[in-house]
């Protein structure tokens, strides 16, 4: 059974149920500021800042198994725009539902008469302890899943020119000259026909006169 071993009640993210009891339909809300523990986000692309202020507001529920916790995460997010690379935060609204299993109760609501031992069927509940409960690991779900996977810094992001990299939001009439490839010979060949007639119009004789020359005398 994978209980909440050991909670630490200092813990912002850790709540205690004691007030609210173990009557069925007893209602509690709360509102909490907590700073961000580490590793809210995707890494190296968007999450909300370590230490950075997250605001909660909870509805707790006590039920005939456990206690049904409702809320809603808000934060800002940072990371960069997946377009332009450029730096970006934008607001985090993350709504969560979890249901903290008392550990002597089954489905039904029921007390236990004896613990039973399924580890597959504990494996994914939540439990409360010692009448506590830690809401990080539904929070961190919450705020990874309410995350955008693409974040750019406006809607309309042109990104960065694939050429030089420039960014093109800051340019927009940027461009190259495309040269097609098929060409570059003749522009090539264009280029010394115009040489030899820059040298002509310059005065300068063909290197074959001085030859011509000697033949005639």
């Amino acid at each position: 059974m994978a209980l909440n071993a050991r909670l630490d009640h200092r813990n912002p993210l850790v709540f205690d149920t004691h007030e609210l009891g173990r009557r069925p339909g007893a209602l509690q809300r709360l509102t909490r500021t907590v700073d961000t523990p580490g590793d809210f986000g995707v890494q190296g692309v968007i999450g909300v800042p370590e230490g950075a202020p997250l605001d909660l507001e909870l509805r707790l529920e006590s039920v005939m198994e456990g206690v049904l916790v409702t809320g809603t995460a808000r934060a800002r997010a940072a990371g960069e725009c997946v377009r332009c690379l450029e730096p970006l935060e934008l607001p985090l609204e993350a709504d969560f539902q979890e249901m903290f299993s008392y550990p002597d109760a089954d489905d039904r609501g029921r007390v236990k008469a004896e613990p039973a031992d399924d580890a597959e069927e504990d494996e994914d509940r939540l439990f409360i302890e010692d009448g506590l409960f830690d809401l990080e690991p539904v929070l961190r779900d919450a705020v990874v899943l309410a995350l955008p996977m693409q974040p750019v810094c406006q809607e309309d992001c042109p990104g960065l020119c694939s050429e030089c990299g420039a960014r093109l939001a800051d340019d927009p009439a940027h461009h190259h000259d495309a040269v097609d490839i098929r060409w570059a010979a003749l522009q090539g060949l264009a280029g010394s026909l115009e040489d030899g007639e820059k040298d002509e119009m310059s005065g300068e004789a063909p290197r074959s006169a001085p030859a011509n020359e000697k033949q005639e005398k």
